[in-house]
């Protein structure tokens, strides 16, 4: 992809301050930021959209990005980095959020518009950022409008009951920004907490009779995932990980490297999507699954490169 056509990915970039087994290590994460980041790994052509701050906390978050080969459209704000205290057990976090006032969160439905071009050819955010406030609003908005316009729009909830106040207000945007999504990829996680009075397949097809996305893939862990485009169903097993360490960023790792694909089969349109096979399909799921399993041998969220993801499909 060149500069004249990109993918944009924006939302919460954060410190993941992370206790486990005693230890504490802190590292850059956010679910839009770390799909950015495993993008950029992949040699995509990646724009993070979202303000960083200016505190050292930032520094860290901006240098990861552009180490990573991001360009940096949404600037430097002077408020604090948002903070996320990330306890492990066995293999499993767990988080609480510091976001008031935070400098992701300085948004606009106009200052979102101005950071994405029409050289923008897909648009990725979701998690946190979807929460409340202004800030949540702006990001439904502009998700609307780029669906409007034919620009690819995906969405992965990464859904966090356990800090969102109005969950039924949270549960309600989730739905709506369902029907200007072209790509949904979700957990069984984020699936019940969804659809909480449904069996997983009940609100599997719940969700994709309110959804106007072409493709759905829900990842269920060490399970695998499921895969729905039109009238096609893909069930595929999970790469093993041999030597699990946690598994912080293995579904943003997963959903960076589905969009990777799609953008190297120049798939990253509404109409490109439902031209794929079940075989491309199939491949484009298990190159992402990879993608995760290295991931989750590794602290934090920590993608792998394009030369490291071809080695191990090898």
């Amino acid at each position: 992809m060149s500069i004249e056509s990109f993918l944009a990915v924006g939302g919460e970039n954060l410190i993941d301050y992370v206790t486990q087994d005693g230890k504490a290590t802190a590292h850059p994460g956010g679910s839009p930021f770390n799909v950015a980041m495993a993008l950029g790994r992949q040699g995509v052509d990646v724009h993070y959209v979202s303000p960083i701050s200016t505190d050292t906390w930032g520094d860290m978050l901006a240098d990861k990005l552009e180490a990573s080969g991001v360009v940096l459209t949404g600037g430097r704000r002077p408020e604090p980095t948002t903070m996320a205290r990330v306890t492990v057990s066995h293999g499993h976090p767990s988080y609480s959020f510091e976001r008031s006032g935070t400098a992701e969160r300085m948004v606009s439905t106009a200052f979102l518009r101005a950071r994405l071009p029409a050289g923008a050819k897909a648009l990725h955010t979701g998690s946190l950022t979807l929460t409340d406030g202004a800030d949540a609003t702006a990001w439904e908005e502009i998700c609307a409008e780029s669906f409007a316009a034919g620009r690819l729009v995906s969405l992965d909830p990464n859904v966090r009951l356990s800090v969102i106040s109005d969950v039924d207000g949270y549960r309600a945007r989730i739905r709506r920004m369902l029907t200007t999504s072209h790509l949904v990829k979700l957990s069984d996680e984020d699936l019940a907490a969804l659809f909480p009075e449904s069996a997983q397949e009940d609100a599997l097809a719940t969700l994709r009779g309110q959804t106007s996305a072409r493709l759905i893939v829900l990842t269920r862990g060490d399970v695998g995932c499921t895969a729905l485009m039109g009238e096609m169903r893909l069930d595929l097993p999970a790469t093993p990980v041999s030597d699990l360490v946690d598994t912080v960023g293995a579904g943003d790792t997963f959903t960076a490297t589905l969009l990777a694909g799609l953008a190297a089969q120049d798939a990253l349109g509404p109409a490109a999507l439902e031209r794929l096979t079940r075989d491309q399909l199939t491949a484009l799921l298990h190159c992402a699954s990879t993608a995760a399993a290295i991931n989750c041998g590794r602290a934090g969220c920590n993608p792998p490169s394009r030369a490291e993801l071809d080695a191990a499909l090898q």
